[in-house]
């Protein structure tokens, strides 16, 4: 127990803020509520802190893959923390200005900075999870608070609708996935991630753990915005306010790619053929369809958060190549590493999407609605330069234009899928990429090149400065991380060691003996 505690003490700071915070959002005096955020912003400090000395997690597929992501995860959410200020309780706080009384039951201050830090601890989880019951608690502790965080994020009628759709979708991912575990559990006997490794490996995987890894691995799918299970994307994240938005580009989508990198895990890259056939087949299929569809619908809108979530869901293609190749042989350098590849693409899409939703949140329209049209940012650069940079240098770096982070994050990607030998699923990656060239530059244009027309001039920047400056520091993250990028690939290499084979110490002593005379049978039946 002490070992497990060791593991999850950044979490345990995490809820301990996370209790704090209920308590401050709904204080009477405006001062203390208006602390909240700091307070957020100080467990995740703590949190990435305690990360660091994180020891080894003994017995696992991958023990030193906890640090790394867990700062990784931190540092992400306090750029997103930024983003949070405004987005409930305006017109309430405006009303105390006036001298109304603050009335506790009408602010949703608390709860929204609660879920949010929730959120972040389900993700956190997600990276120490080393059995199904708890990957699964974890990966539904992650996206539960965002269903109720887009539903209230505005005022308007469509954050309800996408909150809805959010939700009866959640639910139907979250079913496929666990009716996949639990497969996958009546195949090894166990829910141990690396006892049922250890029993694949001695065993086989067998059909009833075959098809239970598909099924997992598609409900899964919907964590990560990936076809067939992308449909919400679009709606939910034009429905939800920009600061919301820019957490569901990455929190649930780390929290998928970390729980498809562990549950891939039990059955193994083998250095000759990869990942089982079938695994092998469907992954790729996920991932031609994903990045295509992803792309070339974001080439039709004209609401920019309609294309940053198309331009997600084609991201989540790319990341995918670096799962089907694998993290190569142990000692492999990074570019053969396709784990690793997926590990620091993912802190490169967090900087890199959040510097542009900082951007939509920081622009107001009348009656502070956020600006969504692509003629909304036209002369950007003219009018509001800090804001205008910022978003050009992010949609470049997502572009993955040289020699900014993203050209980096990618680079990574096209090498491992050749290293694998996966050939033709980098040539769809580039061609993807020249797809995504065009809506990228088009944006650029609009906040570059165009002069700013009518529309732009209604737009403002939001009175919350800590949006701007949110964009700001995700901009010079993009320039300035490049400068440190090799100790960056270099913690993602190390944090992606791969232990196939690891012997561990599974206690079946709780299991009642119906439940494991069933998992007897069933490995009989396949023998």
């Amino acid at each position: 127990m002490s070992e497990k505690l060791a593991l999850i003490i950044p979490e345990i700071l995490l809820f301990i803020t996370t209790c704090v915070v209920m308590i401050t959002g709904q204080w009477p005096l405006r001062a203390v509520r208006q602390f909240t955020p700091w307070i957020c912003a100080i467990g995740l400090l703590a949190a990435a802190g305690v990360a660091t000395a994180t020891p080894e997690a003994v017995g696992t597929l991958f023990p030193t893959m906890i640090p790394y992501t867990k700062v990784v995860i931190a540092m992400v959410g306090i750029l997103l923390l930024l983003l949070l200020s405004g987005t409930v309780d305006r017109d309430l706080e405006a009303d105390v200005d006036k001298g109304k009384a603050f009335n506790s039951i009408n602010s949703n201050r608390g709860e929204f900075y609660a879920f949010f830090m929730f959120s972040i601890t389900g993700l956190m989880l997600t990276v120490s999870a080393d059995d199904l019951i708890w990957l699964f608690l974890a990966l539904e502790l992650t996206s539960l608070p965002t269903y109720i965080m887009v539903t209230i994020s505005t005022k308007e009628h469509k954050s309800r609708e996408a909150g809805v759709k959010y939700f009866f979708l959640g639910a139907l991912g979250a079913a496929t996935f666990l009716y996949g575990f639990a497969m996958l559990y009546g195949a090894a006997g166990t829910t141990n991630i690396a006892g049922i490794a250890d029993h694949f490996a001695t065993h086989g995987v067998g059909a009833i753990g075959m098809m239970g890894m598909l099924v997992a691995l598609l409900g899964i799918c919907f964590k990560i915005a990936a076809f067939p299970m992308h449909f919400y994307t679009p709606d939910v994240y034009q429905g939800a306010a920009s600061s919301v938005s820019a957490m569901l580009a990455f929190v649930p989508k780390t929290a998928g790619f970390i729980a498809m990198i562990l549950l891939l895990g039990t059955v193994g890259w083998n250095s000759d053929h990869g990942l089982p056939s079938e695994i092998n087949a469907m992954l790729w299929i996920i991932a031609a369809f994903t990045m295509t569809v992803g792309n070339a619908l974001a080439l039709i809108q004209r609401s920019i958060k309609r294309m940053l979530a198309y331009s997600s869901i084609a991201h989540t293609g790319y990341m995918m190549v670096g799962l089907i190749a694998g993290p190569g042989q142990p000692g492999d350098p990074f570019w053969r590493n396709g784990i690793a590849a997926v590990l620091f693409y993912l802190l490169c899409y967090g900087v890199m999407t959040t510097g542009v939703f900082a951007v939509l949140s920081a622009l107001e329209k009348r009656n502070a609605q956020e600006a969504d049209d692509i003629d909304d940012i036209r002369g950007l650069c003219k009018k509001y330069p800090a804001l205008g940079w910022t978003l050009v240098i992010c949609v470049l770096s997502m572009l993955g234009f040289p020699p900014l982070l993203g050209f980096i994050g990618k680079f990574g990607l096209f090498s491992s899928g050749i290293s694998s030998g996966n050939i033709a699923l980098v040539v769809i990656l580039g061609l993807n990429s020249a797809i995504a060239a065009w809506y990228y530059l088009g944006l650029i244009a609009a906040a570059y090149l165009d002069k700013p027309g009518d529309s732009v001039s209604t737009v403002t920047v939001s009175p919350f400065v800590s949006r701007k400056v949110a964009g700001v520091v995700c901009a010079a993250g993009v320039l300035i991380l490049l400068v440190f990028s090799q100790p960056l690939i270099e913690g993602a290499r190390h944090a992606a060691a791969f232990a196939p084979g690891v012997a561990a110490e599974v206690d079946h002593t709780d299991a009642p003996d119906a439940v494991e005379h069933v998992g007897v049978t069933m490995k009989d039946h396949q023998d």
